[in-house]
């Protein structure tokens, strides 16, 4: 898709669609009475009709009259004062989904509302609509699907509308935009695909891919040889399936090399292919979504890509632990004790907490790599679901310098996090008569003993993101289709991006 950014007025830009954000209860003076003027009145007359009613996201469209497009599509913005990142984002998804079955090939977008929005940053503005307007034409349908109704455009030409001076920088930024959206699009379609067609064998190989693309080192340490380096609790969770665990190590930069913050980054996520639950079996009901427990994987191998993308070179670390959590003949039991890589002897309660056992391996295997400082992605708890519901993320954050610098790389990605405290007092409640610690730990506190017992398994700084309610939705909303969402995936690129190295 071509990409350009124009100073120029809405009105005047030759295009299929010009996409005009609307604040609510809007007032048709200054640039956007004159676009309505030049496209007959077309909208003011749908908020006479009633469509412009500010609800966010809701989208209309209507004749372009004089104006240099075919067609305007308005989408609400609703109270300008809560206008953020996150908004502008999935603002420009909502707006390309709307146009699904059309024939579209040229768009046009008006920046100017939103940038306003933004404190007056159009190259904020530029960035963020791009990477929406990607993200927004993402389709799991076309995963298995030849043919799909109301197929989503594939453009030829955006062309986003910044009327007034010229603005340094937006066409970078709209670039920038593009290519977070692409890899969060990557994230998108590893998550969505069925267990059949990924397995942890299967994952490696696009993780391999990815690797090969774009530069990067790549390790993938086989059963075999995670068994004789004592990774016992990735194996616990692992050896139940016919479909071996990998551990999926890729590397940008040189080995323990530091980038411009001092760090040795690395992101780790949660890579269970499916997830039954194992002898601990899960209810039937909604099992089909486990194909999304490797999630956290997925983003981390995604995000990797993208910083190689947009700075080679930077030092980073991901680790994906991929496995299939299946019960079987050589399934791990409730009760059996496995020895993690750090030595600490774990006593599994219960099987279907098994996400906390092979992120605890791969992050002390992460700073056995150098890492200084990690963030590990898992969809770890329904609990966090419960909490805060589809669309904000639970974190928690051993350091709270590092959890603000990961928050600061959150708040530029336009991604919310909750953080929950780390509460001493609930260790007690994951001790074990057998072992050091129990993986699942007895009374109220879930949520929180989740982050507990990752915390035992890491000395550097840390922060874990639980997407488990935010990861994939159950149904479709205006800015995204049901299924993986990519989340988390632009919060770990700019985490690194913040501490690439002047070329």
């Amino acid at each position: 898709m071509l990409l350009r950014v124009v100073t120029d007025q809405p009105w005047d830009v030759p295009a299929d669609v010009l996409i005009v954000p609307i604040m609510a209860a809007p007032t048709f003076d200054g640039e956007l009475g004159e676009l309505d003027r030049r496209a007959s009145g077309e909208l003011r007359a749908l908020a006479d009709f009633g469509e412009l009613t500010g609800k966010r996201y809701v989208t209309s469209l209507a004749s372009g009259g004089e104006t240099r497009s075919g067609r305007l599509l308005t989408v609400c913005l609703g109270d300008p004062s809560r206008v953020d990142r996150e908004t502008v984002v999935r603002v420009a998804a909502s707006a390309e989904r709307r146009l699904a079955g059309r024939t579209v090939k040229r768009v046009a977008f008006w920046l100017t509302p939103l940038a306003d929005a933004l404190g007056g940053d159009v190259v904020a503005a530029a960035e963020l609509v791009t990477r929406g307007m990607t993200e927004g034409r993402y389709d799991p349908r076309t995963i298995y699907r030849d043919e799909v109704d109301s197929v989503l455009p594939l453009l030829d030409e955006l062309i986003l509308v910044a009327s007034g001076p010229e603005q340094t920088g937006a066409a970078g930024a709209a670039e920038r935009g593009m290519i977070i959206g692409e890899g969060a699009n990557i994230a998108r379609d590893l998550s969505n695909r069925a267990a059949n067609d990924v397995s942890p064998a299967v994952l490696a190989d696009e993780a391999r891919a990815l690797a090969e693309q774009h530069g990067l080192w790549i390790d993938v340490i086989d059963a075999e040889r995670a068994t004789e380096m004592g990774m016992g609790m990735f194996m616990a969770v692992g050896r139940g399936s016919d479909n071996p665990p990998k551990m999926i190590v890729m590397r940008s930069g040189g080995s323990k090399e530091r980038d411009a913050l001092d760090r040795h980054l690395a992101i780790v996520g949660k890579g269970v292919c499916f997830d039954s639950g194992g002898i601990s079996i899960k209810p039937s009901n909604r099992m089909e979504e486990m194909k999304m427990d490797k999630t956290g994987a997925c983003t981390v191998i995604a995000a990797i890509a993208t910083v190689a993308r947009l700075a080679p070179g930077t030092p980073l670390l991901a680790l994906a632990p991929a496995v299939e959590n299946m019960p079987g003949p050589h399934s791990t039991r409730p009760g059996d004790i496995v020895t993690a890589l750090n030595g600490k002897k774990v006593d599994v309660i219960n099987t279907d907490a098994e996400g906390r056992l092979i992120l605890g391996d791969a992050m002390t295997y992460a700073e056995q790599l150098g890492a200084t400082h990690l963030v590990d992605v898992a969809t770890l708890t329904g609990a966090v679901s419960r909490a805060f519901g589809h669309l904000v993320t639970g974190a928690f954050g051993s350091s709270q310098p590092f959890y603000d610098e990961v928050m600061v790389a959150a708040d530029r990605a336009g991604e919310r996090y909750w953080q929950i405290p780390l509460i001493d007092d609930y260790v007690q409640d994951m001790d074990s008569w057998y072992g050091d610690l129990r993986n699942s730990g007895s009374g109220d506190g879930s949520l929180v003993k989740s982050g507990l017992f990752l915390r035992e398994f890491t000395t550097k700084p840390w922060v874990h993101l639980d997407i488990a309610g935010t990861g994939y939705y159950t149904k479709s909303l205006p800015f995204a289709p049901r299924g993986a969402t990519g989340v988390s995936h632009a919060t770990l690129v700019e985490l690194a991006l913040a501490g690439a190295k002047a070329g």
